[in-house]
């Protein structure tokens, strides 16, 4: 397994759209085993491909029971909603005050290629469409109601 290198805002490969994974192979899942090591050393809740430095549609989200692969992830239902505190990874020192669905159904295909859906509700819920939105180009501060340094919250 190795530690990726997680972009940092400023740099376009986050502002690009990612291609879908036509087929799960060897290369693959080896990503897959690395964003899951470099997700848990950096002690974040979930990681996109792009934030890797690779275009592909790819993210991990830790439910709290295990972390979940989804591979051409798509969100094909939201109920409710919710505000509250997101950070990134790959904005590291700043928070923000985003609004996002209190529950989200997941269509994605896993490590095997055998397609699946999973429900997410809170927290979960935000992590999937936060790095649902990293596949896309979007990051959390370009939809914040308020953006805080954490220079300021330490204070």
């Amino acid at each position: 397994m190795a530690i990726l290198n997680i972009i940092k805002e400023g740099d376009e490969i986050l502002r690009k759209k990612c291609r879908p994974v036509e087929k799960p192979d060897r290369r693959i899942c080896t990503l897959l085993d690395d964003m899951r090591d470099t997700m848990r050393l950096a002690k974040g809740i979930g990681l996109a491909a792009p934030q890797v430095g690779v275009m592909r549609r790819i993210v991990l989200v830790d439910n709290s029971e295990q972390i979940l692969e989804l591979i051409n992830p798509e969100i094909i239902k939201e109920e409710e909603t919710q505000e509250g505190i997101e950070a990134c990874l790959s904005v590291p020192g700043k928070y923000g005050i985003v609004k996002r669905p209190m529950k989200v159904t997941v269509k994605a295909t896993d490590r095997n290629g055998n397609e699946f859906i999973t429900h997410g509700e809170g927290l979960v819920a935000r992590a999937f469409c936060h790095e649902i939105d990293h596949l896309n180009g979007v990051l959390y501060i370009d939809i914040a109601s308020e953006i805080i340094d954490q220079d300021e919250v330490d204070d």
